[in-house]
């Protein structure tokens, strides 16, 4: 039921059938469970030139979607699209299609001065400055993963002595949009990174009731005067091994 609201993306509505539903859209349903969305091409290139993984099949549509798994295991793995419209869009997508477990590894801006380039986040949650998620669940100032999720991979992460950082992203539509009072309030609620999918990812997987958890790197730094690019594309071997740390962290969800 809908209720009418003063703006209207504060106006959500709980039935869960829409007139057009991921349903309209579905192939054949995955072998398995278990996806990686990784947003690094340049990492999907190399598991692909050393075999390590094989093509699964192409989404078709005017923007297809390529899935691929990996040769040694059943794991599907994608290469995330920008923005909580397409990413989040998708995963409600490939849910449909059987996926129940899903492990987000990408990069964003740090918020703070001391979070240097490739410290980990593990996702609790997200200040929710976007529009997608407001579809998915209620209005409120942050979505958060299921603590029981989110807690099985900070004991997977403390076992095998994986250093990281345990707290909110902050996911706007705006990337030009991200000014000093901004980062600033914020940094002042909690958020540690600055990211474009996890409100719409996390909103996603609660309303459909499926696995979901996220590791972020840091990244660019815009928690000063002037954005520092810190070259955090270049960071190969670090993304790399994030993705393989990913795949390994969805097998024990």
């Amino acid at each position: 039921m809908i209720r009418e609201e003063k703006y209207p993306i504060l106006e959500f509505d709980d039935d869960g059938t829409a007139v057009l539903n991921p349903e309209n859209f579905t192939e054949d349903r995955f072998p398995t469970d278990k996806l990686v969305i990784t947003f690094f091409p340049e990492v999907m290139e190399k598991l692909a030139a050393e075999g390590k993984i094989l093509p699964e099949r192409t989404i078709s549509g005017e923007n297809p979607v390529e899935i691929f798994r990996f040769a040694d295991d059943s794991t599907l793995i994608t290469l995330g699209q920008v923005g909580c419209p397409a990413c989040a869009g998708n995963l409600d997508l490939f849910h449909t299609m059987g996926v129940e477990k899903v492990m987000f590894c990408g990069g964003g801006g740090a918020l703070e001065r001391d979070i240097g380039v490739g410290r980990l986040l593990l996702v609790d949650g997200a200040i929710r400055d976007e529009g997608f998620s407001y579809h998915y669940l209620p209005p409120s100032r942050c979505v958060y993963t299921d603590p029981d999720v989110t807690d099985a991979i900070a004991r997977y992460l403390d076992e095998n002595s994986i250093d990281y950082i345990r707290g909110l992203a902050w996911t706007t539509d705006a990337v030009f949009r991200e000014t000093a009072s901004r980062v600033a309030r914020r940094r002042a609620e909690g958020a540690k990174i600055v990211e474009m999918e996890q409100a719409g990812c996390i909103a996603v997987a609660r309303f459909r009731g499926f696995k979901y958890g996220a590791l972020i790197y840091g990244g660019d730094d815009v928690s000063r005067e002037e954005w520092d690019e810190r070259g955090w594309r270049s960071r190969e071997g670090l993304r790399y091994d994030l993705t393989e740390l990913c795949r390994r962290l969805v097998n024990i969800m």
